[in-house]
C-alpha cells in the first residue's frame, strides 16, 4: 500500500512489585486524619482500599446500597454498571473493618460512601498523596493499596483462587502477581528436588 509505514508499538513495562507493610498502613492511615477537610473521607477510603483491594474508581463509585452491614457484604458493581474485563466482585467484609462501615453510615451525608459535605468525592489524588508523602511512602498510590490486599492475603497463604474471586482478579494473574508471596510457593517442586533420588 503507497504511502503506508509500520510503526512498532514497545511492549509495556512489567508491573511493580510495591506494596507496604502493616506499620506503613498504619502510619498512612494515621495521616489521613490530619486534615479537618479530608479527616472522614479520606481514611474512609484508605481502609476501603486496603480491606478490599478494590480498584480506586470502584470505591468512588460505592454507595451505601451495595453495602450490606447485616450480612457484611460489598457488592462493588453499581446496578446500572455493565460488567466489564477489570471486573468488580462481590465481597465479603472483615468484621474489623464492618465496625468502621457502620459508624460511618450513621453520619453519611449523602448516598455515596466517599462523601464531602453531602456531595461524591471526584477525586482523592491529591490528598492521598501528600498522607503518603508525610507518612514517609512517597511512592504509595492509590493502587499500591490494592497490591497490599492481595499480597497480604498471599502471605497469610490464602489460596490463590479465593485472591482472584475477592480482587476480581483472574486466577492466572493472582497467580502471577501473588504466587511468589504465597509460603508455599513452589514447595513442592522444591521438596522434589530436596527427596534422594532411589
Amino acid at each position: 500500500m503507497p504511502g503506508a509505514y509500520y510503526v512498532p508499538i514497545p511492549q509495556a513495562p512489567p508491573g511493580r512489585d510495591y506494596w507496604i507493610s502493616r506499620s506503613d498502613a498504619a502510619k498512612l492511615l494515621w495521616q489521613t486524619r490530619r486534615y479537618k477537610r479530608a479527616r472522614l473521607h479520606l481514611p474512609l477510603y484508605a481502609m476501603l482500599a486496603l480491606y478490599t483491594g478494590a480498584r480506586r474508581g470502584a470505591i468512588l463509585d460505592l454507595t451505601w446500597k451495595q453495602i450490606d452491614l447485616v450480612r457484611g457484604r460489598i457488592d462493588f458493581n453499581p446496578p446500572e454498571r455493565t460488567q466489564t474485563k477489570k471486573r468488580r466482585p462481590v465481597i465479603p467484609v472483615p468484621r474489623s473493618f464492618l465496625a468502621a462501615l457502620r459508624r460511618a453510615q450513621k453520619r453519611a451525608s449523602c448516598d455515596h460512601v466517599i462523601a464531602y459535605q453531602g456531595s461524591p468525592v471526584a477525586s482523592v489524588k491529591t490528598g492521598f498523596n501528600s498522607a503518603a508523602e508525610r507518612a514517609g511512602i512517597p511512592e504509595c498510590t492509590s493502587h499500591t493499596l490494592r497490591h497490599t490486599a492481595g499480597t497480604w492475603m498471599a502471605q497469610r497463604g490464602v489460596p490463590m483462587h479465593q485472591i482472584a474471586g475477592y480482587l476480581g482478579h483472574s486466577v492466572a494473574r493472582t497467580t502471577e502477581l501473588y504466587a511468589h508471596h504465597h509460603p508455599d510457593y513452589m514447595r513442592e517442586a522444591k521438596a522434589a528436588l530436596e527427596r534422594p533420588r532411589r
